[in-house]
C-alpha cells in the first residue's frame, strides 16, 4: 500500500497561511507595556534581513545563462532591502511615540 503524498506547495501553503494566524492572534494580544520590546525585537530581525538583502544586491554579473538569476536576484533583494528599510525606521517612529506616552506632560506654571 502506498502512501498519500501532499504536494509541497500545498503543504507551504498551508504553513503560511497558519502563521498568518498566529502571527495576527499574537500581535494583537500583546499589552501597551510590552509594544515597545516588541517593536524592539522586530527591528533587529529585519536588520537582519536587510544584511541578508545586501549580499542578494552584491550578486556579480557572469558569463553565460546565470545572468537572468543574477539579474532577479539583485531586483530581489533591492525590494527587500527597500521594504526592511521602511520597516526599521517606521518601528522606530512607533517606538518613539509609544515613550513619548509615558512621559509627564509639562504643565504651565504661572507665577504672581
Amino acid at each position: 500500500m502506498e502512501a498519500a503524498q501532499i504536494d509541497p506547495f500545498v503543504f507551504r501553503l498551508s504553513i503560511f497561511v497558519l502563521a498568518i494566524f498566529v502571527g495576527y492572534y499574537v500581535v494583537w494580544s500583546v499589552t501597551p507595556a510590552l509594544h515597545t520590546p516588541l517593536m524592539s525585537v522586530t527591528n533587529a530581525i529585519s536588520s537582519v534581513i536587510v544584511v541578508g538583502a545586501l549580499l542578494a544586491v552584491a550578486v556579480e554579473f557572469g558569463t553565460g545563462a546565470d545572468d537572468d538569476a543574477a539579474l532577479v536576484s539583485k531586483i530581489l533583494g533591492f525590494l527587500a532591502l527597500v521594504l526592511a528599510s521602511v520597516n526599521i525606521f517606521g518601528g522606530f517612529l512607533v517606538t518613539q511615540r509609544m515613550l513619548g506616552m509615558y512621559k509627564k506632560k509639562e504643565t504651565k506654571r504661572q507665577d504672581a
